[in-house]
C-alpha cells in the first residue's frame, strides 16, 4: 500500500469506526478527518510526510510540543515503577508530590487536592464539593449556581449546566439543572463595571441559595477568546466573600503559564489566602499533552466541612484512574519547566508573537487583534458562510493546524516560539486569510461554528 492510499485508507477506516468529538459526522464524509501518523515539536505529520505546525496545541494542552523528550522520560521512568495504583486507601509519590507543589504555587491557600481526569469531570467535582460543604454545613439551601454568559466548561450534565454556549447545550437543556446567567465582562464593550454590577444584583437577592460562581479567568475561550482586565476578578472575589458564596475559578484553559503567570488568578495580584478563590479547576496541559488529568484545588475551609466519622458527609467522588502516576508523573515533569524558569521563556515568545502579528492590526478585515501572553486572537469582518471551516482547510496548504471559533482566528501555541516561527505563524495566518476572503462560498451552506 503506497502512502496515498495508506492516507485515504485510515480516513475511510476513521468515519467508519470512530465518533469524533466536536464533529457533525455526516460533514465528516465532506470534510474527512486529517490523519496524523507522529508529532515532534509543533510540528503534526501526515502519512504522506506533510507537515503542520500545531497552532492551538491540539485542544490547548500541549505545552512543549510533540513527543517533548523530558516528559516522556518521566513517564517512562514512573512505567517501570508505578504505573497506576487506586488512590481510595492508597497514595503514591506521584500523587504527593504534584498536590503539594501546585498548592505552594498558591502560597497553601488552596492546600487540598482533588484528582479528576479531565476538565469536565474536575468542574463536576468542584460544583459537588460546593454544594455538598454547604450542606454538611447546614445550609442545604445553597443549591444553586452562578455562570456568566457564553461562558464555558465543559460538556458533562453538571459542567453543561454551567455553560452558556448554545452550541453545546441546547439539545441537553431538559436535562440540567438551571443556573443564574449573568453578564460577562468584554474589554471591547469596556463593560466590566456593569457586569459587576449584574453580579452584585443577583447576589444580593439570591445569595443565600447560591452555593457558587464559576468563571474563566481573563479570556473566555469557547465565546472567542473573550478577554478582560484583573479588575473584575478582584472585584468579583471581594462580592462572594461579601455575600458568602463560594468563587469557582476555571483554569483548565487558562492555566499552566498561557496567561503569562501559572495561573491566570496570579494576575489578580492575592496578598492574602483570602485573595483567592474558594475552587481552581487545572487540567489540559498540566501533563503537557501526554496523558489525561485533571486537579481541583481548595480551601482549608471547605475541605473542614467534610471532617467527620460519618461517611456520607465524606466526598464520595472516584474513578478508577484518580491521580493515576503516570499523569502524575508527567505533571511533575511539566512542574520542574516552570521552576527552571518557563515564564520568564513565555514572557519573550509572547512578546515575538506580539511583534510578528503587529501588522495584521492593519488588515481591513480584522478586527480586535488581541493579545494576553501566549493567546492571540483576532475577529475577521463579512467572513462568510463556513468561514471557520474553509479557514482550517485552507490553512493546510501553508503547513498550518488550526481551528476557528466562528469568526474569531486564534492561536495558542505551543512553548516553543522563536523568531523564525513567530514569523511563519504571521505569514501564514496572513496568507490563509486572504485566500479565503477571496473565495466566494456557496450561499446555499448553512454557516456553523468551528468550535475550538
Amino acid at each position: 500500500m503506497n502512502s496515498s492510499s495508506t492516507q485515504a485508507d485510515w480516513q475511510r477506516r476513521s468515519r467508519a469506526a470512530v465518533w469524533h468529538p466536536c464533529t457533525q459526522m455526516a460533514r465528516a464524509e465532506v470534510v474527512p478527518p486529517l490523519p496524523i501518523a507522529r508529532g515532534s515539536g509543533p510540528w503534526l505529520y501526515d502519512y504522506e510526510g506533510r507537515r503542520y505546525f500545531d497552532a492551538n496545541s491540539s485542544w490547548w494542552v500541549n505545552l512543549f510540543g510533540h513527543a517533548d523528550a523530558g516528559i516522556n522520560a518521566a513517564i517512562k521512568q514512573q512505567l517501570d515503577t508505578l504505573p497506576h495504583v487506586m488512590l481510595a486507601g492508597c497514595t503514591h509519590a506521584p500523587a504527593v508530590r504534584l498536590a503539594e507543589r501546585l498548592s505552594a504555587r498558591t502560597g497553601d491557600a488552596l492546600g487540598h487536592v482533588f484528582f479528576g481526569s479531565d476538565g469536565a469531570s474536575a468542574v463536576e467535582i468542584a460544583l459537588k464539593q460546593s454544594f455538598h460543604s454547604w450542606r454538611n454545613l447546614g445550609r442545604d439551601q445553597k443549591r444553586e449556581f452562578v455562570c456568566l454568559k457564553n461562558g464555558y466548561h465543559g460538556e458533562t450534565i453538571g459542567a453543561l449546566a454551567v455553560t452558556d454556549v448554545k452550541v453545546f447545550r441546547d439539545a441537553y437543556d431538559p436535562l440540567l439543572m438551571q443556573a443564574h446567567i449573568v453578564e460577562s465582562p468584554d474589554a471591547r464593550l469596556g463593560n466590566e463595571a456593569q457586569a459587576l454590577a449584574a453580579m452584585r444584583a443577583l447576589l444580593s437577592e439570591r445569595g443565600a441559595q447560591i452555593a457558587a460562581v464559576i468563571i474563566e479567568p481573563l479570556v473566555q475561550g469557547a465565546a472567542g477568546m473573550v478577554m478582560y482586565s484583573a479588575d473584575y476578578l478582584r472585584g468579583l472575589r471581594a462580592l462572594c466573600s461579601e455575600f458568602e458564596v463560594h468563587l469557582i475559578v476555571d483554569e483548565i484553559a487558562m492555566g499552566c503559564g498561557r496567561t503569562g503567570t501559572f495561573f491566570a488568578w496570579e494576575h489578580a495580584e492575592p496578598k492574602t489566602k483570602s485573595d483567592w478563590p474558594d475552587f481552581i479547576t487545572l487540567s489540559k496541559g498540566i501533563t503537557g499533552g501526554t496523558l489525561p488529568l485533571s486537579l481541583v484545588l481548595t480551601t482549608e475551609s471547605v475541605y473542614q466541612a467534610f471532617w467527620s466519622e460519618d461517611v456520607t458527609r465524606g466526598f464520595l467522588h472516584s474513578h478508577s484512574y484518580t491521580g493515576n502516576a503516570l499523569a502524575c508523573a508527567a505533571a511533575n515533569a511539566v512542574l520542574d519547566r516552570f521552576d527552571a524558569g518557563q515564564l520568564e521563556a513565555n514572557a519573550g515568545q509572547a512578546e515575538l508573537l506580539k511583534a510578528a502579528f503587529a501588522p495584521l492590526a492593519a488588515h481591513p478585515r480584522v478586527a480586535h487583534l488581541r493579545q494576553l501572553g501566549m493567546v492571540l486572537a483576532f475577529d475577521v469582518t463579512e467572513p462568510g458562510l463556513r468561514f471557520a471551516e474553509r479557514f482550517h482547510l485552507a490553512a493546510r496548504a501553508h503547513e498550518l493546524l488550526v481551528r476557528p471559533i466562528g469568526n474569531t482566528v486564534y492561536l495558542m501555541p505551543p512553548y516553543v516560539i522563536d523568531a523564525e516561527r513567530a514569523a511563519f505563524l504571521a505569514q501564514a495566518v496572513t496568507r490563509t486569510l486572504d485566500e479565503v476572503l477571496a473565495q466566494t462560498p456557496d450561499s446555499s451552506s448553512k454557516d456553523q461554528p468551528h468550535v475550538a
